[in-house]
């Protein structure tokens, strides 16, 4: 199981997310780095905890703004190394049509996170599948267990059938986030379905996010099935010993 870093960006700075409650983020201040700059935060924690996986989520790009294209190429050559050190970086920009996608894939995104929150509905993410193949990451965004975006063409609402629907249209990566969550330290809040889903669908790339706490959640999260774990409060407050991957 991997640990991901998390950059949440906003106004061109890495903010301190908390309970997806965005007009409150402010810059972020770590102990591991001098500056909320996203190079600057991204280089510092691979440094300490050697990651090899970043998540970038633009929270500007998100609510509608252009995509913060150079930011994104210096985080990327903060952290990519070679070899055995190269690390990915995952985006979230706030994909609504393909045509976003396809953008971010163009421009040396590892990972492109296409979330429930924004994409236009199942029918876009079963184009993007096709196109990008392990490249996509569905993101099944929550808050308070509930989830977010308007959910057009969905069969339903219930967050486990939306997975279920993913996978069938051959989504092979796919990130559990509950918002609420978010620097909160109380959990993710979905091991159940992590679980779940871990079973039913044993080559699943399944990602996990969301109020980490400390190392016993990354083992109780890799007894889940997880593949990968989101982490950004737990690292730079000194809770993780080491960014344990396998």
């Amino acid at each position: 199981m991997r640990v991901v870093g998390v950059l949440d960006v906003k106004g061109g700075q890495v903010v301190r997310g908390q309970a997806g409650r965005r007009e409150t983020y402010r810059p972020l201040i770590s102990p591991l780095c001098p500056s909320a700059d996203p190079q600057t935060v991204a280089a510092a924690l691979q440094r300490r905890y050697g990651l090899r996986e970043f998540y970038l989520a633009d929270l500007d790009a998100i609510a509608g703004a252009e995509p913060a294209w150079a930011i994104y190429r210096s985080v990327s050559e903060a952290v990519r190394g070679t070899g055995e050190q190269r690390a990915e970086l995952w985006v979230d920009a706030g994909v609504r049509t393909a045509t976003r996608a396809r953008n971010l894939a163009a421009n040396g995104v590892d990972r492109i996170v296409v979330g429930l929150e924004t994409v236009a509905g199942p029918e876009v993410l079963a184009e993007l599948v096709v196109e990008l193949g392990e490249r996509l990451v569905f993101s099944l965004d929550l808050k308070d267990g509930q989830p977010l975006g308007l959910l057009t063409g969905w069969p339903s609402t219930e967050p486990l059938a939306i997975a279920e629907q993913a996978i069938a249209l051959g989504v092979r990566r796919l990130l559990l986030l509950d918002l609420a969550r978010v620097g909160m330290a109380t959990g993710t809040g979905t091991e159940e379905m992590c679980r779940w889903l871990a079973q039913a669908h044993p080559h699943l790339y399944l990602a996990v996010g969301g109020g980490v706490r400390d190392e016993a959640d990354l083992l109780r999260l890799q007894a889940c099935g997880a593949s990968a774990v989101l982490v950004a409060s737990a690292l730079h407050e000194g809770r993780l010993a080491q960014a344990r991957h396998s």
